[in-house]
């Protein structure tokens, strides 16, 4: 059967019920659970798996409306132009709720229904998941987990039928839901119900900064043999298991196969990763921040372990607990989630991967300097369509590489191979070619 002009193989008035209906079950599914939250519903284990079977019914129905009467490949057609797509006030108002909510979760989450003795709400819909899992009632953080895991889960789904024709880009979406789901989230959950201490093993510092704060040394150290696994495992990540992983594959291992920041920017923020700015201005201003936050980390870190070990409270007239404090506050809280999530609609995907990640700092510098991946270019083939720089979430502009025929080594690229997906003339691939350090060193030269 021949495809029209939108590459659908069906009339588009056919499909029309399929959008509403599921749209229609999406939003009972989060209508049920906020009456759950307002106190108009009683909260259990019923109510849970019918808001979760709802929000999934209304996901995956609007994935097939979306793509599967449609040929595989990238099409444009009603991405920018849509409200949500470019800053409209459907756009606002998401990011408005998206913003609110990581506010509540923070600060507030008595509002959520979190309790002492009994929890209400919101936190107590989700109590029935925690105490099979673990034992325990829930927390915001329970909440929070469940509904990262579920948004990366389903958004997933999306996104691997959105860009179905490309294999690499359904490896690595199947890769950050196995890691956010088995690793990020049951088995921390677990080990809990177990008492042991909450690990996540894929996580290590600097993004997880409080890795070596005394508290949490202490806990470890009292887990016994565990404990001490978790704490060598969390070594050997940063000093052996990154760097080599970086050095074959890039960034990208990380960022784009492992990580869940980079999970839930690629899948629930697929929407919007062409709102990132592309202009030198942002990317100086990237440079500037991303760094700088990196040397607040290594001095926070730093300033914990002095005071863990001598029992000082002040490292370089700093006090290092409110240098802690601060850090948690303004970079582990409102910068990587009220802005880093909240500002999607608005900013693009990967607000905090690109401005904030400490992480994605030092990946960063080892993959530009000391890894072997590259982007490479046909600049013989290249049509100048500007689809690669468009859907580029980090900001780069990939065309003006590719029109120079000039490899993409950048310490930004978080390697999600993009831009060769939308690509239509087979321009870039994502390879791993020889490391040549001079000829990285003067690159890195004539680009800054």
């Amino acid at each position: 059967m021949k495809a029209n002009s939108n590459g659908s193989i069906f009339h588009p008035d056919t499909r029309v019920p399929l959008k509403w209906i599921s749209l229609g079950f999406g939003l009972l599914g989060m209508g049920w659970m906020v009456a759950v939250s307002l106190g108009s519903l009683v909260p259990s284990a019923f109510s849970l798996i019918l808001s979760f079977l709802l929000m999934t019914l209304g996901v995956v129905g609007y994935a097939v409306y979306l793509y599967a009467f449609v040929q595989p490949g990238i099409r444009n057609n009603q991405n920018i132009p849509s409200s949500l797509g470019s800053r409209g006030w459907l756009a606002w108002i998401l990011a408005l709720i998206l913003t609110g909510f990581y506010v509540i979760l923070y600060w507030f989450p008595a509002m959520l229904g979190l309790g002492d003795a009994e929890n209400r709400g919101l936190v107590a819909l989700f109590d029935p998941l925690s105490f099979a899992l673990k034992g325990q009632k829930a927390s915001q953080w329970f909440v929070y987990g469940s509904l990262y895991t579920l948004a990366i889960l389903l958004f997933g789904i999306k996104f691997i039928w959105k860009y179905r024709h490309s294999r690499y880009q359904q490896f690595r979406t199947l890769s950050v839901i196995f890691f956010q789901l088995a690793f990020a989230f049951l088995l921390p959950e677990l080990m809990l119900g177990l008492n042991l201490p909450y690990n996540d093993f894929k996580n290590m510092w600097p993004l997880n900064y409080y890795f070596f704060d005394g508290w949490h040394i202490e806990e470890l150290l009292k887990a016994g043999n565990i404990g001490w696994l978790m704490l060598v495992w969390g070594i050997l990540m940063i000093v052996l298991v990154s760097p080599v992983l970086t050095y074959l594959y890039g960034k990208r291992w990380y960022c784009s196969w492992v990580c869940g920041c980079g999970g839930l920017a690629e899948t629930a923020g697929d929407p919007f990763r062409h709102l990132s700015d592309k202009s030198v201005g942002a990317w100086k201003l990237e440079r500037w921040m991303i760094y700088s936050i990196l040397v607040l980390c290594v001095l926070m870190t730093a300033g914990v372990l002095y005071s863990y070990q001598s029992g000082q409270a002040r490292m370089l007239g700093l006090d290092t607990a409110w240098l802690r404090s601060s850090y948690g506050f303004v970079i582990g809280a409102a910068f990587s989630g009220v802005i880093g999530v909240g500002f999607y609609p608005l900013l693009g995907s990967r607000v905090w991967c690109r401005f904030g990640c400490p992480m994605a700092a030092i990946l960063g510098i080892q993959q530009k300097y000391l890894s072997r991946f590259r982007i490479t270019t046909n600049g013989g083939q290249c049509i100048s369509c500007g689809n690669c720089s468009t859907y580029c979430e980090m900001g780069i502009d990939v065309r003006a590489y590719a029109q120079r025929g000039q490899d993409i080594v950048r310490a930004s690229c978080v390697g999600c191979g993009i831009c060769s997906a939308v690509c239509p003339r087979g321009v870039l691939r994502l390879e791993n070619g020889s490391l040549d350090l001079f000829d990285r060193a003067q690159k890195a030269r004539n680009e800054d």
